[in-house]
């Protein structure tokens, strides 16, 4: 679908008739004739494409360095490429929100690796780790949207980065900016025994038609995606995600969720009781992201996720513009997907395939792995005849097609790089975002608060085995998603005993994807899950978190009722409790 034969698609704003044209502001949106740009972001964009960027990083910046960068260019288009300028170091929390953005950048980038469904070759990550050494000072963090983030890259560097992942099929194009993101995919697709349908060929098309395309490179704000065949992807938290689903009459095929988002304003996505089968995939994304490019609101950048539109116009209106003005046909109802614990959605630890052969799931610590790290798993998939190494959209990373009588091997050689394939529920279920050390919108440290955090729960609780999720963010922006942990923390900063500012948490709790198996129907029709409870006042110094959590957790063991999860404890729990 192009944006000239979309019936109710805007045209650019150069070609609008004068006359259609509205004379208020409205939302923004193309749709209704509101084509006069309402904020910088979207003056930037009319001005020229976030794609056109390259050939001014290539052709001029690269050669003259990083104060010939244009503003606009540094601060926004420059995201199309998959380029952040990274935190300069030395600023406190207390001044992310009051500096101007040049006082915040560094002269070095983050650089983020697209990785569509997590899926890598050993070439690939070997790729990424000859970069990481080569031009990141061996950083290397795996994200909760399965790519790969290095820092320390210099505007000198980009040409001769680029150049090696695009040798191995690996880009940075839409990585960042208001594009369709890297698409989340089951790091098990085709593999699974339990999945309902491999996804691969659906996010293979979706890459191949849409990624880099000018049709959907200008959109109001970013757009996720996840498809696949088993519910291992947050379905719950994306624009729009497809879920397989058995269809009683069609087969295999995918229920499709819209609006769902994280971060200031959070909102479950919603249903819109379709069935799409796998070849209709790519048409059906694409009216989606054509509505939210058309009708998405573009005067306020705060209002501008998909989440928002769908909040007001519902799944019921929302399905019935997709069918009318973009697909021009009726979709065919559908079942939701069955009730899935979301403690089974990770896929750490060893299991078997359909095939017979094993595949192996590892923890890098909160993310967190470096270039040798990476190019030493390379080798170790490459000795147990692998191909295919995965990441997940819960910062873990697994090897495919492990022999059986390799398994073991495998398992003992990742443990010496500090890869547990059996971890603790702490090392297993804890994730942490950027944070302060190189991301501008943070208040707070997070990596290696969560990483000392790990140890100390380990220590102190060794015998503890219940799945708890500890999401650490550094903003209220919940990159980590917070709201939907059974211990969420939103950074901030707080008062400690001496009445002095320090980094600290708000603290969520009960959170969780998915229904609850002892207060929501377990069938799960539909169920998106519950975000976090706040305790009025409860707020905790960075320094006292492993304590908090311990006390928490202690509390939880002494009141549960037999099977109770933490998320149903919490509900009930006294504020004393949870203290």
């Amino acid at each position: 679908m192009t944006e000239s034969s979309t019936s109710g698609a805007a045209a650019p704003p150069g070609s609008v008739r004068p006359h259609l044209v509205k004379r208020h502001r409205g939302e923004g949106q193309w749709a209704k004739g509101h084509f006069t740009p309402l904020n910088p972001n979207e003056q930037a964009k009319k001005d020229d494409d976030g794609l056109n960027v390259r050939a001014r990083i290539e052709n001029i910046y690269a050669h003259r360095g990083f104060d010939s960068i244009d503003g606009q260019d540094l601060r926004g288009r420059m995201r199309w490429w998959g380029l952040y300028t990274q935190r300069r170091p030395g600023i406190d929390g207390g001044k992310t929100a009051v500096l101007e953005p040049h006082e915040l950048d560094d002269e070095y980038f983050m650089m983020r690796v697209r990785i569509d469904g997590g899926q890598l070759t050993v070439a690939q990550l070997r790729a990424i780790g000859q970069v990481s050494a080569a031009y990141a000072r061996g950083t290397a963090d795996v994200t909760d949207r399965q790519n790969i983030q290095l820092h320390w890259v210099r505007i000198e560097d980009v040409p001769a980065i680029w150049k090696i992942l695009e040798a191995v099929g690996l880009q940075t194009t839409e990585a960042c900016g208001d594009t369709p993101r890297a698409m989340l995919g089951s790091p098990v697709a085709g593999v699974a025994k339990d999945e309902v349908i491999d996804a691969t060929p659906a996010l293979e098309e979706l890459k191949r038609r849409f990624v880099g395309s000018k049709e959907f490179s200008n959109l109001p704000r970013k757009f996720k995606t996840a498809v696949s065949g088993m519910q291992d992807v947050v379905h719950e938290a994306n624009d729009v995600s497809f879920v397989g689903v058995v269809h009683p009459e069609h087969g295999p095929g995918f229920d499709v969720w819209v609006g769902g988002g994280l971060s200031t304003n959070p909102q479950f996505a919603k249903r819109l009781g379709v069935w799409v089968p796998l070849e209709e995939v790519g048409d059906v994304w694409a009216g989606i992201c054509g509505i939210f490019r058309d009708y998405g609101y573009r005067r306020l950048r705060n209002r501008a996720r998909l989440k928002f539109l769908v909040a007001d116009w519902g799944a019921a209106k929302f399905r019935e513009v997709l069918e009318s003005e973009y697909l021009h046909r009726t979709l065919i109802d559908g079942p939701p997907p069955p009730f899935v614990p979301a403690t089974q959605r990770d896929h750490v630890g060893v299991h078997e395939q359909k095939d017979g052969r094993y595949y192996v799931g590892f923890c890098p610590r909160v993310g967190r792995i470096d270039g040798a790290t990476l190019g030493r798993v390379a080798d170790l998939a490459e000795a147990v005849s692998s191909d295919r190494v995965r990441t997940t959209p819960d910062q873990k990373m697994l090897i495919l097609d492990v022999p059986g009588d390799r398994v073991e091997w495998l398992v003992g050689e990742l443990k010496t790089l500090d890869l547990q394939v059996r971890p603790s529920v702490f090392r297993r279920h804890t994730m942490a975002c950027t944070g302060i050390e190189f991301c501008k919108l943070a208040i707070v440290e997070t990596k290696a608060l969560a990483s000392d955090t790990i140890d100390e729960l380990e220590k102190r609780l060794p015998d503890f085995d219940t799945p708890i999720t500890l999401n650490v963010n550094g903003c209220p922006n919940s990159c980590a998603r917070i709201q939907t942990a059974d211990i969420g923390l939103k950074g901030q900063l707080v008062q400690d005993a001496n009445g002095d500012q320090v980094e600290g948490f708000q603290v969520h709790l009960g959170g969780h994807f998915g229904a609850d198996a002892e207060s929501e129907d377990a069938s799960g029709a539909g169920s998106t899950g519950s975000f976090g409870r706040k305790v009025r006042g409860l707020k905790i110094t960075a320094a006292e978190l492993a304590d908090y959590v311990e006390r928490v957790l202690r509390n939880y063991q002494a009141d549960r009722r037999a099977g109770e999860s933490f998320a149903a404890w919490t509900a009930r729990a006294t504020e004393q409790q949870l203290s």
